[in-house]
């Protein structure tokens, strides 16, 4: 009897330790598309939180005071610039009314030695002014100031100023009869109208 119960008793522990292959799970697939739960992370330490928005804090006044850095230098650069280009701008406007004085003196010295002359032979003295007139005329010309075409043009209220108008068949109808005064322009720009009569034709 005592050997036959030791028997079974080690059978008994045979089963109590054999693993119990039939149930056990199996291993995780890592293609099934499932993953396997984990544990959560720990949280930080909270002298970590408090720095977090500390050093966030800090961070933003330093961009901050970049952009006023740099906000400074862009306004002292356009400052800069807009005084150069005001002194580039009348330095122009000298340079060019400098030119433009340059190119007339040579008519004022003509016309103060027609005036020491005055008591000259009226032929001398028109043939003088006539010379004068000519080289105004050239000077004007070099600085690209050109005649308002008027004397038999068509009236054009963009570069004629109409003093008169006058029944005439002289010229067709709205057409230029008479230049009283001369127009000038450069290139486009129109410095004045040609003062002009205009003819109108009689009824």
């Amino acid at each position: 009897m005592g050997k036959s119960n030791g028997q079974a008793d080690i059978r008994t522990d045979d089963k109590r330790h054999k693993p119990d292959l039939e149930h056990e799970l199996p291993a995780a697939d890592p293609n099934d598309g499932f993953e396997e739960a984990t544990a959560p992370a720990a949280d930080p330490p909270a002298a970590e939180i408090e720095a977090s928005p500390q050093a966030e804090l800090k961070k933003l006044r330093d961009e901050r005071d970049n952009l006023f850095d740099r906000l400074a230098r862009l306004q002292a650069e356009f400052d800069n610039y807009r005084k150069r280009a005001a002194k580039e701008s009348a330095d122009f406007r000298d340079y060019a009314v400098a030119d433009a004085a340059r190119a007339l003196l040579p008519v004022i010295d003509n016309l103060s030695l027609a005036l020491k002359n005055a008591s000259a032979s009226p032929e001398d003295f028109h043939k003088g002014v006539e010379l004068i007139h000519k080289q105004l005329q050239d000077a004007l010309q070099k600085m690209n100031v050109q005649r308002v075409p008027a004397q038999g043009e068509p009236f054009d209220p963009r570069l004629h100023e109409a003093i008169e108008v006058v029944e005439s068949d002289e010229v067709p109808d709205n057409h230029v009869l008479e230049e009283l005064q001369t127009g000038y322009r450069i290139k486009d720009r129109l410095l004045r109208p040609a003062m002009v009569r205009v003819a109108k034709a009689k009824k």
